[in-house]
Formats: structure tokens, sequence, C-alpha cells
């Protein structure tokens, strides 16, 4: 029978164990990862990108939120990337049916193959491209420690799941964000993507015509807002094709536009409106928009750092796609 000395060993001996393999992991996620194995591979996605962005600059909204998606997902693995011919991969979920750059990634991948064939990984190549496109339309930069590695799984219902749909009340929003590590701050502050970038009436069309089984309109948007809306975007309920932007007159500026569109109630989703429903979320907004911009790319930069952590596989952990489309590859 063991001592309680022994037994006090071994629980410090396990704790031991377990606090050096979180470190390890954490330790290789570092600035310039492929210095050796790839050196140019962080200037050939940027390069990319600086040729490529400028003739369709709407692709860095899509760009991030394919970070976003991502990592909400099994963590920032590449697993969003992943086709599947039987349809229930990550990208056939509703929450990534309107998600584009796919292509873009691929061929972003293909370029790297060419010059360090199965060195660097799909999530990181997400994870560049996301903080490269943003800088390329006049955002804010952030680190991007590199050495994650590429996931096979995945799943169309931990999609569903897991992503927060524009639906979403503050209760849900604070769960969803809280199972990734993510608190009440960076909520708002990842929630600030939606400054660039466009929408789809059927993300919000039930805001208009189909609130719930008391209430047609939501009524926490703005009624001109709503009226406009209904009488020049989303004319009916079954309008799932028109473009809408979520920052009306500044969808293509980085900057604090959208904090102030969502305290006069015109946040295009529930998802913006909840934020303004708890006190917390909603001294982070007031707090943005009565500073400086440089204030809000700084802490919005510090948020995409933490989210590009959120369960990286790294180490021996993972594989490294040759195809970012192909999980066995």
């Amino acid at each position: 029978m063991k001592t309680m000395t022994q037994l006090n060993i071994a629980v410090v001996v396990v704790v031991t164990v377990l606090i050096g393999m979180l470190r390890s992991s954490e330790a290789q996620l570092q600035m310039n990862f492929y210095a050796k194995s790839c050196p140019n591979a962080e200037k050939i996605i940027s390069d990319h990108i600086q040729n490529h962005i400028h003739n369709g600059p709407s692709l860095a909204a899509p760009l991030i939120r394919m970070h976003f998606h991502d990592c909400f997902v099994r963590g920032c693995d590449g697993s969003v990337l992943i086709n599947s011919t039987s349809g229930n991969a990550e990208r056939d979920a509703p929450p990534n049916l309107t998600l584009r750059g796919f292509g873009f990634v691929e061929r972003i991948k293909a370029l790297l193959e060419k010059v360090c064939p199965k060195t660097v990984s799909c999530a990181d190549i997400i994870a560049l491209t996301a903080r490269d496109a943003v800088v390329a339309t006049g955002g804010p930069s952030w680190s991007v420690p590199t050495g994650r590695r590429d996931g096979r799984i995945s799943n169309k219902t931990e999609a569903t799941n897991n992503i927060p749909p524009p639906t979403s009340n503050f209760t849900t929003l604070q769960r969803l964000f809280k199972n990734q590590g993510l608190n009440l701050k960076d909520l708002v502050l990842l929630s600030g993507a939606h400054t660039i970038g466009v929408s789809h009436c059927s993300s919000m069309n039930t805001r208009l015509y189909n609130f719930s089984t008391t209430v047609k309109q939501d009524p926490s948007l703005d009624s001109q807002y709503a009226a406009n809306l209904k009488a020049n975007k989303c004319k009916s309920l079954n309008d799932n094709s028109t473009i809408l932007e979520m920052d009306p007159g500044s969808s293509r500026s980085f900057d604090l536009s959208y904090y102030r569109l969502v305290l006069k109630r015109r946040g295009l989703f529930q998802s913006d409106s909840a934020l303004t429903t708890n006190s917390a979320t909603l001294k982070v907004i007031n707090d943005l928009v009565n500073g400086s911009e440089k204030k809000f790319f700084k802490a919005f930069a510090k948020s995409m750092e933490k989210m590009g952590r959120v369960k990286v596989k790294t180490g021996s952990a993972g594989v490294i796609r040759t195809r970012c489309s192909v999980a066995g590859s």
C-alpha cells in the first residue's frame, strides 16, 4: 500500500508532466517558425496577397472569417478547408456555406509546396493570410506565431454546433466563446471584424419578417434602418441572395464605425445587437467608441493573437497536409 508521501510525489510528477506538456505545446508556436525549413514562406504568402487583394478587396473579410470559423471547430487546424464528397465536412455546415476564399488559400498552398514540400501547414496559411489580408486593406497588423499542424477530421455537425450563428443571443455568444477560452472582451473585439465585408439577407431576414410568434420585426433593430432594408434590400423573407454591407458606408475600411452603428441599434445581425444587452460588453463598446482607432487596432490585434492559439496542434500532433482541401493528402 502506497504511503501518503508516495502518493504526493506521484501527484506532483503527474502535474509537472502536464504543465510541461502544455508549455511545450505553447512554445512550439513561435515567430518565424519556418526560418530554416522554409525561409521565404511568409513572404510568399504576403506577396500573393499584395498582388491579388487589390483586385478583389472584398476577399479580406472572408479570409478573416475563415480563420475565425477554423479556430472555433477543433482549434486552428485548417479543418475548415477540407472538402467532403459525402457533404459532411465543416464547409458543408450552414455557417460555412457562404464562406469564400478556399481556392485562394489552395493556390497559396500550391506555391509553398513547390518551394518547400510538406512543410507549411494549411492552418498556418489561414492564420497568416487573415492577418496579411487585413493589413493590405489598411487594417491592423498582429503577431502570428507559427508552427500549427493540420487536422484530418472535419465534421459538419461540430461546425454547426460551435460557430456562433448571426441569430445568437448573448447567452449563446458567451457560451461559445468561453468554450474556446475567449472572454467577453474578446467577444466584442473579434465582432469588430464586422467593420469590413458583406453578408446576405438570409442571415438576417427573420429580424425583418419573422422574428417571433408574437412580433414580426425585431424590436432591437432601429425602425428606420429596418424600413430601409425592407424597401431597398431584403424585400421578402425568401430573399437569400441580396448582398448587404455589414458596416454600411464603411465596409471596406477597418475602423470604429461598426461599433457606432451597434450603439445606434443598426448592427446587421442579432449577434451584433446582443452585445449591447450585457453591461460588461456594452462598456467595452463605449470605451472603444470613445477611444482612438489606434487603441482599437491594438486591442483587436491582441484578441486575434489569442484566438490564433486556440487548441492548436503542434509538435507531433496533427500532420502537414499537402493539399488543404484533401484530408488524407
